[in-house]
């Protein structure tokens, strides 16, 4: 792999990584939080989980599709 092709595997693997911590950090938060009912409710519950993983997902996704095209389109 040459230069930019290895910055743009470099930086995928680095969205990539952070998403999975990321998904990761938003289950043990919900594991934390549903502990206590009533704080889980008063904090978005399910939903403040759903938009953490969702986001997540979305920097995984994309850190996986960056080391995609750096792969695909190398010289």
């Amino acid at each position: 792999m040459f230069g930019q092709a290895a910055g743009g595997f470099g930086l995928g693997l680095l969205a990539f990584l952070i998403g999975v911590a990321g998904i990761a950090a938003a289950l043990r938060t919900r594991r934390r939080r549903a502990r206590f009912p009533e704080t889980y409710g008063s904090s978005g519950g399910i939903v403040y989980t759903g938009i953490q993983v969702g986001c997540a997902g979305v920097l995984l996704l994309g850190g996986l599709g960056l080391m995609v095209l750096s792969i695909i389109f190398r010289k």
